[in-house]
């Protein structure tokens, strides 16, 4: 396992379970949470994924950019789950 300042793989064994995005701050929001795990380079991209139903926070779909994740939240994209740390 490695954790960088921005986002991580983390694995248990040879099946990776989440992909660790750090944050400085008490929250971030959804939109720059996936900026920031490199997910999608241009915000607008990442709006429509986001407002087109294909996010989830905490295992609930989510439409809203602007959702505050703190340390702990989980967010998925395609298949993939990142945590905020």
């Amino acid at each position: 396992s490695f954790r960088s300042t921005s986002a991580a793989l983390l694995y248990k064994g040879d099946i990776m379970e989440y992909i660790e995005v750090a944050i400085r701050d008490e929250f971030i929001r959804l939109g720059q949470a996936m900026k920031l795990a490199g997910i999608l380079s241009l915000g607008s991209d990442i709006k429509y994924e986001i407002v087109d139903g294909k996010v989830k926070v905490n295992g609930q779909v989510e439409e809203r950019r602007g959702r505050k994740l703190h340390k702990g939240d989980v967010f998925t994209y395609q298949g993939q789950d990142y945590k905020i740390v």
